[in-house]
């Protein structure tokens, strides 16, 4: 069975590398938290907000995040690909989530606000009615991705292949479309 913290706010808890496996979080707010590396497996967060936290490198095998919101963290090389799919849903500003993996997730409606996103694996994701206002996307990967009504009006430096993701009603900006023709080597000027 495992532990259950319900309403607590933990604020400037050094947690890297510690082992929190197994735990449920319910409507608790953790801020200026530095989690590096720590080991969240098979724990589950509920109504949950990290705020100006460090959450590069956790391992998240089996983690439920249901309706998590994250501000202003540092989510490097995070694999949310491998958190349980019941009930996810993420949000994300102003955060850095460089080098992390969101392969095969279904996270429709997800905000991406002013985020740092270069190399993310978005690979076979349902990301429709997403947004990405204020993002880089340098080098993150959509490959078999539904991107249906997904807002990039405001994205930057993204490259999607028209022809290997699925794209109906997806909005983009004028100075966003050589990201869509990038493989064709045409030259818009």
């Amino acid at each position: 069975m495992s532990t259950i913290v319900l309403n607590k706010v933990f604020e400037k808890e050094i947690l890297a590398g510690e082992a929190l496996t197994h735990v449920e979080y319910e409507e608790c707010s953790f801020v200026n938290c530095d989690f590096q590396s720590a080991d969240l497996r098979g724990s589950v967060f509920i109504n949950c907000e990290f705020t100006d936290c460090n959450l590069a490198n956790v391992n998240l095998r089996g983690t439920g995040l249901k309706s998590v919101a994250f501000v202003g963290c540092k989510l490097l090389g995070v694999l949310f690909n491998e958190c349980t799919d019941f009930l996810f849903e993420v949000n994300f500003h102003h955060s850095v989530l460089d080098y992390s993996s969101f392969a095969n997730k279904k996270m429709q409606g997800t905000t991406f606000d002013d985020c740092s996103l270069k190399d993310v694996n978005f690979s076979s994701a349902d990301l429709s009615r997403s947004t990405f206002s204020g993002s880089n996307l340098d080098r993150a990967q959509f490959y078999h991705t539904i991107l249906k009504e997904v807002n990039f009006v405001d994205a930057v430096n993204y490259k999607i292949d028209p022809e290997d993701n699925v794209l109906q009603k997806a909005r983009f900006s004028l100075s966003g479309i050589p990201g869509l023709l990038s493989k064709h080597q045409i030259k818009i000027e």
